[in-house]
């Protein structure tokens, strides 16, 4: 026989309602347990699992489960890169996909798979039509990401969706990137940088007749100017894209983040500034957020203490644990080189940019801005392109001449302490163009350090 509740009398009502009661209330839960989900991941395993449930609808959800768990590859890359023509997108996904061990999957890689009936159809469809159909498309990306190095090792897509129906398609199939990154430059820029661009027959490398002309003088004759790349194509091109990618974003609400491609290719890589670090403490309100904020408003130096306590806090970060960080211009000086020491952030590289002082003065006083359109110049390097827009451009006071004496004075002493504290440090020559600097730190980063002989 069972006994209920109510056999008990006004007692074991009493006893009901103080139960009821108990759930209805806030519950006590011990902070080791949100700590242990954070740490652990379980928060972004539990949505991801929902997400793919829904989305495959399994018949029988366990063994899709323990299959996807087996995986184990909610945490690899998975990018979207998407760009206007000359916007440097191949080039910004090459160097992601060889800095983060990913693959890189284009549209001409994807129908220049080998042994693939799905590829050998998009080739034919290419040379008729000089594009692929969606469907044909998404059916070749679906084989290549059920690969066994993509789904280890994650993927960049180079310009993949092209249009909003690809966007839609990709989602409905479960394709979901982590990060969707959009390059942005004004037309004027990107036909420009087009007209440039030359290729190497031989190798397939692209060249440019201004930024990047080869040294060696048997690569410069035997350099072609390749398709499509004429004033009125290029025009055509852009069109054709702005008139895509409007229709594209709304599908990558939360993930996306435009960069501008109107600077070097190498400034597009993701650092973590500290001067970054604090605007972003004060804008998400975190608890560092109000101590900062008095020192923004009076435009005074934030106190290395909270820099510390911020600085901390980020590269305590999980994926700053895994993946390592990069630091811009910090430490600035000796104390706060001795702080992250005494912390335990210890970097393995660091490097020294060593530029002339009149190079500083030419690079940073002739730069301008136009109030009108937000547009940045400068009067030597990127002159603007009428005499009324040179009319109304305007100088930020931090670029006048003593302005950046006063900061160069400073920058001197403190250098010359900060490279006796990192001995190892390696010192380049920052005067020269980007990618020759980029070239050095890479070598500087990938070759081994040389052991001192005791």
């Amino acid at each position: 026989m069972t006994r209920g509740p109510s056999d008990s009398g006004p007692q074991g009502a009493a006893a009901l309602r103080s139960s009821m009661d108990a759930t209805t209330a806030p519950h006590r839960i011990p902070p080791q347990m949100p700590q242990y989900g954070e740490a652990n991941h379980v928060f972004e395993l539990m949505q991801n699992m929902l997400e793919q449930l829904l989305i495959h609808q399994p018949e029988d959800p366990i063994p899709f489960m323990i299959d996807h768990l087996q995986r184990d590859n909610d945490y690899v890359p998975k990018i979207v890169i998407l760009g206007p023509p000359a916007s440097g997108k191949t080039t910004i996904a090459m160097w992601l996909a060889k800095h983060l061990s990913t693959n890189l999957l284009s549209v001409e890689g994807l129908i220049a798979k080998e042994y693939s009936p799905l590829a050998a159809d998009a080739r034919m469809h290419y040379q008729k039509f000089k594009m692929v159909p969606n469907m044909l498309l998404i059916r070749l990306m679906q084989e290549r990401l059920k690969e066994e190095d993509c789904i280890r090792r994650g993927w960049i897509l180079d310009g993949i969706p092209e249009t909003r129906e690809q966007a839609l398609t990709i989602q409905t199939l479960g394709i979901s990137p982590r990060h969707v990154i959009v390059l942005s430059a004004p037309d004027t820029v990107l036909i420009e940088r087009n007209l440039g661009k030359r290729i190497d027959p031989q190798t397939g490398e692209i060249y440019h007749t201004t930024f990047d002309w080869p040294p060696e003088l048997e690569i410069q004759n035997r350099l072609m100017v390749p398709a499509g790349i004429s004033e009125g194509e290029t025009a055509r091109k852009l069109l054709e894209y702005h008139r895509n990618i409007v229709r594209i974003l709304p599908s990558y609400p939360k993930i996306l983040k435009v960069i501008s491609a109107d600077q070097p290719c190498v400034d597009v890589f993701y650092q973590v500034c500290c001067g970054q670090l604090l605007k972003e403490a004060v804008a998400d309100k975190s608890k560092y957020g109000d101590l900062i904020q008095p020192f923004f408003e009076k435009e005074i130096a934030v106190p290395d203490n909270i820099i510390m306590k911020v600085l901390k806090q980020r590269l305590d970060q999980q994926d700053c644990v895994e993946r390592g960080w990069v630091l811009h211009g910090f430490p600035r000086d000796l104390d706060q080189a001795h702080t992250m020491d005494s912390l335990g952030y210890k970097p393995n590289r660091v490097f020294f940019l060593n530029v002339p002082f009149d190079s500083v003065i030419e690079r940073l006083s002739l730069r301008r801005t136009d109030p009108v359109t937000g547009e940045r110049y400068h009067l030597m390097y990127k002159p603007p392109p009428t005499m009324e827009v040179q009319a109304r451009l305007l100088q930020n006071p931090k670029d006048s001449e003593e302005q950046i004496k006063l900061k160069m004075d400073l920058f001197y002493r403190n250098s010359a302490e900060l490279e006796q504290f990192y001995r190892d440090a390696i010192t380049l020559n920052g005067d020269q163009d980007p990618y020759t600097v980029f070239e050095y730190i890479e070598s500087g980063i990938i070759n081994l350090l040389p052991k001192k002989v005791p």
